[in-house]
């Protein structure tokens, strides 16, 4: 297996569509939430993401096929005063999991978040999403507490959308 990791640049029309077809995929597994992307989104996502200067976007490449991604955004940690990048999404394709492909994939993102200075990586998983759970904790991922006395970390969400 020949696997590649890189940065995509999203100028690049073999990049921007690789980007659209892994998250496309990705939004129709089930841990992707099982549904289908409007294909304004698709149509959108990439130039917005080309935007945005605290975005990158890493594929995964296996004998030239794009077979995973990730999208990550920095932030900030103010109790740090250092950016924190954040793992927004993450997924390999169904037919090559369990290759190390989501761990070259988070190694690559552990490089560019230590060029950037960051802290520390952050990221969402699902409660029942139990491999990609034991990909994070071999990455070294867990939960956190600022004090345990005060309990676990939980990510919420308000849409703002109609």
């Amino acid at each position: 297996m020949n696997l590649i990791v890189n940065q995509a640049d999203y100028r690049d029309p073999i990049h921007a569509q690789a980007i659209r077809d892994l998250l496309a995929a990705y939004a129709a597994d089930p841990m992707g939430g099982g549904k289908t992307l409007a294909a304004d989104v698709l149509d959108r996502v990439v130039p917005e993401l080309a935007k945005r200067q605290d975005a990158f976007t890493l594929l995964a490449w296996v004998d030239g096929e794009a077979v995973g991604f990730s999208n990550c955004f920095e932030g900030f940690s103010t109790f740090a005063a250092r950016p924190v990048v954040n793992i927004h999404d993450l997924a390999v394709r169904p037919d090559h999991r369990g290759r190390g492909i989501s761990q070259a994939l988070l190694a690559a993102i552990e490089q560019e978040a230590r060029a950037r200075g960051a802290c520390k990586l952050t990221l969402e998983v699902l409660s029942h999403n139990h491999v990609a759970q034991a990909a994070y904790t071999r990455w070294g991922f867990k939960g956190y507490a600022l004090d345990p006395s005060a309990g676990h970390a939980l990510f919420w969400e308000k849409p703002l959308t109609g």
